[in-house]
């Protein structure tokens, strides 16, 4: 008679420990800063968002969860753009789950919005917030949908008509206007809060004022940042979109761009830029003149695979989309 082997249910559970991430050997928590010492440090590492492992979970649910597979819309895919609010919580746009990712650190969970209704996402690339209203731009769709916190469609803003490929978003500082970067159609789009359109600037070149495929925005201290991402530099410009000034060109060194994608400012008006050829950020001052880099290819912390859309919070934290190693890295700025 074939005898059957049974393996015994302890084994199991003792397997699947094993392979829980955390689970075995203590880790040891290095931490990590720019400069290195003994430089004063400038940039310090914090933390990674990832997938649910995330929060604490009790130890049944990590273990069941490690033998059947973690549940997809319970990690990041291929991450885009990422926003935080005054809760701490995370949103992350992600454009394999066609939703927005949302790490909420109050219910101590990751959830989801977009991903089913009338507000379905299909590639949802950029994110702003003000202080209770998502603004998430779907490329594909030609739309930019708008959410409370909790995930109710308000509103939806533009059409066929006016939007190419819709990419980067951000609020004005007065929390009463949008800022979309159209980048199938080189220009901004600007609106109103309730989402009446109010006027575009912009035009396809190499000239002060015009963009080659422009991808991601950013406001601080009355000034619009836009990365000019096909034009290898960043150009500024006032709150009417009035062009002030520009730095940046191609090249393979350090002050220089290859594949630059996210731009963000610190409280002290450093401007900061994520480049997925360099596989880093880059930090400049106000006169466009570099100041460091952090990172380099990998997988480790402190390195990227396709950084992407990075965001300062009024805390100054730094947040770093990475859509191959499907992460947001997140780090402090220090002064």
């Amino acid at each position: 008679m074939k005898m059957t082997k049974i393996v015994p249910i302890a084994l199991i559970f003792s397997y699947a420990i094993s392979m829980m991430p955390g689970c075995g050997s203590p880790q040891q928590q290095v931490e990590l800063s720019w400069p290195p010492p003994p430089d004063q440090a400038h940039i310090k590492f914090i933390e990674i968002l990832k997938d649910e492992d995330y929060f604490p979970r009790p130890l049944w649910q990590r273990i069941f969860g490690g033998l059947l597979g973690a549940d997809p819309a319970k990690r990041l895919a291929k991450p885009y753009g990422v926003v935080a609010d005054a809760t701490g919580a995370v949103y992350v746009t992600d454009t394999i789950l066609g939703a927005v990712v949302v790490f909420d650190k109050t219910e101590q969970k990751i959830r989801t919005i977009g991903d089913s209704g009338q507000g379905r996402l299909a590639v949802p690339s950029g994110i702003t917030a003000n202080d209770s209203l998502l603004f998430v731009s779907d490329s594909k769709q030609r739309r930019v949908y708008v959410y409370t916190f909790s995930g109710e469609l308000k509103r939806i803003m533009g059409n066929d008509t006016l939007f190419v490929t819709p990419a980067g978003i951000c609020m004005d500082e007065t929390m009463t206007k949008v800022y979309v970067v159209d980048s199938g159609k080189h220009c901004i789009h600007i609106f109103s809060i309730d989402g009446t359109y109010l006027s575009s600037f912009g035009h396809r070149g190499s000239d002060d004022g015009a963009f080659n495929f422009p991808t991601n925005i950013c406001i601080r201290n009355g000034k619009i940042y836009i990365m000019d991402t096909m034009n290898f530099r960043v150009q500024v410009f006032d709150s009417t979109g009035i062009f002030i000034s520009k730095f940046g060109s191609i090249g393979n060194r350090p002050g220089f761009f290859a594949r630059p994608k996210g731009i963000a400012v610190d409280s002290n008006g450093n401007i900061y830029v994520s480049d997925a050829g360099f596989e880093n950020f880059q930090i400049f001052n106000e006169q466009g003149q570099v100041l460091m880099y952090v990172g380099s290819a990998g997988i480790n912390t402190g390195e990227f695979g396709l950084p992407a859309g990075i965001f300062i919070d009024r805390k100054d934290r730094l947040y770093v989309v990475e859509q191959s190693n499907s992460r947001v890295q997140v780090f402090q700025c220090l002064h």
